[in-house]
């Protein structure tokens, strides 16, 4: 079943924060690898966590262009933070992956095929606009004559914890979008984290007939309609705070209008191609593939590894680059993002998560650029 489709249940739960434990308790005797968000660094990150003290409790973030600090809360909030750089993708589709190897045997070659590993994985943590590039990953690999088995296998064994956002980033722009800050369908579970004074709970909504499983083994009980209001009310003040907007009335027309817009070229003299954008992105599928021998020649492998369309080889042919300026690069990617992906896919190819505003090292902000073209190139780059 389509994720898009999947069931929800409209009743709401109350999860005590001092049982939260039992939620990675729960999932790991399922046998899922928990995964979820971690500082480390003086960042947070996505990775294993053995259980609810691996969270960022306390922490939060700010962000700007070409700008991440982490900061201690005055709370111990598990999800007051906005986003990290790691999107989920890189769990169901492996930045690495060795696709086969050969070898040779007498005048020919026997292939052999890669073991697919068991891997389950419980996410937790996914916000709104994740949850909706998970859906644009969907449809890339699993739709169409050709499927990504090995993603398919990934996806399939996946359970969501999706985690409604309690405070907005000064680069998110998600409300605009329509991908956040509350999870649309998707997930098994959707946790709001309502903190006060004297309570600490999370709302839970059940999306999927597992998530119900999960959640019959928790101490947890109906909540009252004071309480989904609280958390609806969470939610509501998130989204009067995004830091960022985009106008989309229009914007297919105007980007493809504007393909040879001299503001292409201001953006040029600030872009360092270095494709931090497209690493963060939680929608970009490029990759290439690569072959490789031993020095006998006795032994091959073919590898799959994630590429950017801002080098240039990626656009590489018999002739040469076709996009060896940083114009090229740059219009190629924000008009994918923004439009051309919904031509290709039916979904938008930008979820609002503004993570390629923050980790651009020179600041480069696609709302801003797309405000640019509108009003006829007059915006003053960091």
């Amino acid at each position: 079943m389509d994720d898009l489709e999947r069931p929800h249940f409209a009743v709401s739960f109350v999860l005590d924060r001092g049982d939260f434990a039992l939620l990675f308790e729960a999932l790991q005797a399922r046998g899922y690898t928990t995964i979820g968000p971690t500082p480390r660094d003086g960042v947070i990150v996505c990775d294993e966590l053995s259980g609810v003290d691996d969270l960022p409790i306390g922490w939060t973030d700010e962000q700007e262009r070409g700008s991440y600090r982490l900061h201690r809360r005055d709370d111990l909030a598990l999800f007051g933070y906005t986003l990290g750089p790691h999107p989920w993708k890189r769990f169901l589709s492996p930045p690495v992956v060795r696709l086969w190897q050969a070898e040779q045997t007498g005048k020919g070659f026997k292939i052999i095929a890669e073991e697919q590993p068991a891997v389950q994985y419980a996410l937790i943590g996914v916000r709104a606009c994740d949850l909706y590039a998970l859906h644009f990953q969907d449809r890339m690999h699993l739709d169409g004559p050709h499927i990504d088995t090995d993603y398919q296998r990934r996806r399939a064994a996946a359970f969501i914890v999706a985690v409604n956002c309690s405070q907005a980033g000064a680069t998110c722009f998600c409300s605009s979008m329509g991908t956040g800050p509350k999870a649309g369908p998707g997930f098994d579970l959707a946790l709001t984290e309502v903190l006060g004074a004297e309570r600490h709970y999370f709302l839970v909504e059940v999306g999927s007939e597992l998530g119900a499983a999960v959640l019959a083994a928790l101490p947890h009980r109906l909540a009252t309609e004071a309480e989904q209001a609280q958390a609806n009310a969470v939610i509501a003040e998130t989204a009067t705070h995004m830091g960022r907007t985009l106008d989309t009335n229009g914007l297919k027309e105007l980007l493809y209008r504007n393909y040879e817009h001299p503001h292409w070229e201001v953006v040029a003299e600030q872009c360092l191609t270095c494709g931090n954008c497209t690493q963060v992105c939680p929608t970009c599928f490029c990759y290439t593939i690569e072959d490789a021998t031993d020095l006998t020649g006795q032994h091959a492998e073919r590898w799959r590894k994630d590429d950017s369309c801002f080098t240039t080889s990626f656009s590489f042919i018999s002739s040469g680059s076709i996009r060896t300026s940083a114009k090229a690069r740059y219009r190629q990617w924000l008009i994918h993002k923004l439009v051309a992906s919904s031509d290709q896919f039916g979904l938008s190819g930008c979820v609002g998560c503004g993570r390629c505003i923050t980790w651009c090292p020179v600041g480069i902000d696609i709302t801003a650029e797309a405000v640019a073209l509108r009003s006829g190139g007059e915006y003053e780059h960091a």
